[in-house]
């Protein structure tokens, strides 16, 4: 596996004058020569800061519309707040390629996210896990089809922080294995309502396949690591935190919070955290089936 470039990149390299806008701020500002020592330290965090930021772009954007349709939305407005909100995403998705402020790869993740989210908010909401509770004309049976942006929102940062931290995953569990193991998960998800949960064996089997494995990312200019399996945590830690301000809003209820709203449950990290394991393989997929970064993505 290569190493991606510890030096500092040149803001007039052809491969970020032809990238996104991102992608040419970010060359600039990895470009700086902080002092050594505290300052350095300082400026690699804000900069991790600022990059975590960007990539969750796309999600941040669809919870502010979630919160400000639920406060401010007209009761009595033509239009339905879910077509609005599914209205309102399309119209960020476009407004982010037009501006060059996403990469049509990414976008092309985000539309397989959308696609594989909708397929399982159809079953789910059939056998009752979760329903939305407004209505609206923009829909799929039971299911709105602004739904699909917020797993939409996932494969869009998975996406951008593998190019924008130049992640690999070093050692890479067999390609065969993690594609297996992302199936039976999905299909878990499923099966469950008619089969035994096979959630505890899925969770070894992930332990056992990713026990090894490092997240090699590049905040600023040394390579940073963190064990695969923390990483599955903390990301699907904050899809959970997520998730309480997407029910806050009403934008779909659990049958628990039909009479009211509560915390949802801490149980539902476990569904997130092996959400993250499909997520990670299809866009591991994407850079080339080993979990390196393809050598064209910065560049786009």
């Amino acid at each position: 596996m290569s190493q991606p470039d510890s030096g500092a990149p040149d803001p007039q390299d052809p491969a970020t004058t032809g990238a996104t806008r991102f992608a040419r701020i970010r060359a600039r500002l990895e470009a700086f020569e902080p002092r050594p020592g505290p300052q350095s330290w300082l400026y690699e965090f804000l900069l991790f800061g600022f990059k975590q930021g960007w990539a969750c772009l796309f999600g941040a954007l669809m919870l502010t519309l979630l919160l400000g349709t639920h406060f401010l939305y007209p009761k009595d407005a033509p239009l339905a707040r879910y077509d609005f909100l599914t209205f309102a995403a399309i119209t960020i998705q476009a407004g982010m390629l037009i501006f060059r402020l996403e990469s049509w790869r990414e976008a092309g993740v985000i539309a397989i996210f959308h696609l594989v989210g909708t397929v399982m908010e159809l079953f789910k909401t059939s056998a009752g896990s979760w329903d939305y509770p407004e209505g609206g004309v923009l829909r799929i049976g039971a299911v709105p089809l602004f739904s699909g942006f917020m797993y939409a929102a996932v494969g869009s940062y998975i996406a951008r922080i593998w190019r924008i931290f130049r992640i690999r995953l070093d050692p890479y569990p067999p390609l065969w294995s993690t594609a297996i193991l992302a199936a039976a998960i999905y299909v878990n998800f499923f099966a469950h309502h008619w089969l035994p949960d096979m959630r505890i064996g899925l969770f070894v089997a992930t332990a056992l396949l990713f026990r090894r494995a490092r997240f090699h990312f590049t905040p600023f200019r040394q390579e940073r690591q963190m064990p695969v399996l923390l990483g599955f945590f903390l990301v699907a830690l904050f899809i959970w935190l997520a998730e309480n301000i997407g029910t806050f809003a009403h934008a779909w209820n659990y049958p628990s919070q039909r009479d009211g709203w509560h915390i949802v449950s801490i149980a539902k990290l476990g569904a997130w955290y092996l959400l993250m394991i499909i997520s990670v393989v299809l866009v591991s997929l994407l850079h080339g089936g080993d979990g390196t970064e393809r050598s064209d993505s910065f560049a786009q």
